[in-house]
């Protein structure tokens, strides 16, 4: 069955971020609430920048990435637009099930808080220096088969889906990723052996490249994570061999998609084991937000 296209799917699935400085994180969560309406979702801006997945009929979602990108809010619109210095990518799926049941909007201290060692010294995350490989180049980096290909996710999204050959770090807690890193991260360098690092959709990666950099490692970035590769070099239809491996599993009522942006009917007991306790809770969170 050929995917759903965004053109034509009931629902619209956009994710992006940006980190740059907000002055007012508060204000540019009014700004963002107001332009957000009709749509639902989840917001997180912070003095760091915004993180945003959002999802309605087509036209509106639209609608809301025109109006920042109009904005001066995250930067100059130049740079913003398609086709600028700094563009914002906007990752899109179609979508059968509505992923969220509300919008909401919110202000933290960090928009991903990974509890970084020595993170108030590190450089600022830059979502657009030169690690950030586009899906092509990225395709050819793990044909080279020379890079740590580092999966930058919880266990269990590993367990569901990921690139072929890819390291699980067996993350449980993001620290259990900061201690496999430190672990290998000698016999890495000895090696000359760079890292390419990939997450869903590249937020967790940019945030944590400038402490994996600290340590002396070469980093590399899959630009827009798994979601933006499997957007530009999705499965073909013939059902020929593929880099990706599984589904992807995302953070809302889809629960996953397969290696073309298609819903796949993954349920989360099928994602979450119960032995484990860090995916207990999810399992159970999952089960009251059905029943809610």
């Amino acid at each position: 069955m050929p995917a759903t296209s965004p053109a034509s799917a009931p629902l619209l699935h956009s994710s992006f971020y940006r980190f740059t400085p907000l002055a007012d994180p508060l204000a540019a969560a009014a700004r963002v609430r107001e332009w957000a309406q009709g749509l639902n979702g989840l917001v997180v801006l912070a003095p760091e920048g915004i993180s945003a997945a959002v999802a309605g009929e087509p036209a509106a979602v639209r609608a809301f990435e025109a109006r920042l990108l109009a904005s001066s809010l995250l930067g100059p619109a130049a740079e913003l637009a398609t086709g600028g210095a700094r563009p914002l990518l906007f990752k899109h799926s179609a979508c059968q099930t509505a992923p969220f049941g509300r919008l909401k909007v919110t202000v933290k201290p960090e928009i991903v808080a990974l509890g970084l060692p020595g993170f108030a010294t590190l450089p600022p995350p830059d979502e657009h220096d030169a690690s950030h490989l586009s899906p092509a180049a990225w395709r050819q980096l793990m044909a080279r088969g020379d890079a740590v290909l580092l999966d930058n996710r919880n266990h269990f999204e590993w367990r569901l889906g990921r690139f072929r050959g890819a390291v699980d770090p067996g993350v449980q807690h993001f620290r259990d990723f900061v201690a496999y890193v430190e672990q290998h991260a000698g016999a890495w360098r000895a090696a000359g052996r760079p890292v390419a690092m990939y997450c869903t959709g590249g937020v967790r990666c940019d945030k944590t490249a400038p402490w994996m950099r600290s340590l002396g490692l070469t980093v590399y970035q899959l630009e827009g994570g798994i979601v933006n590769y499997l957007a530009t070099l999705p499965a073909p239809e013939n059902g020929a061999a593929h880099e990706w491996e599984g589904e992807c599993f995302v953070f809302d009522n889809r629960i996953a998609l397969d290696a073309q942006l298609r819903e796949t009917g993954t349920h989360a007991t099928d994602v979450f084991d119960p032995a484990r306790p860090d995916e207990a809770w999810r399992l159970a969170r999952a089960h009251r937000l059905n029943e809610a």
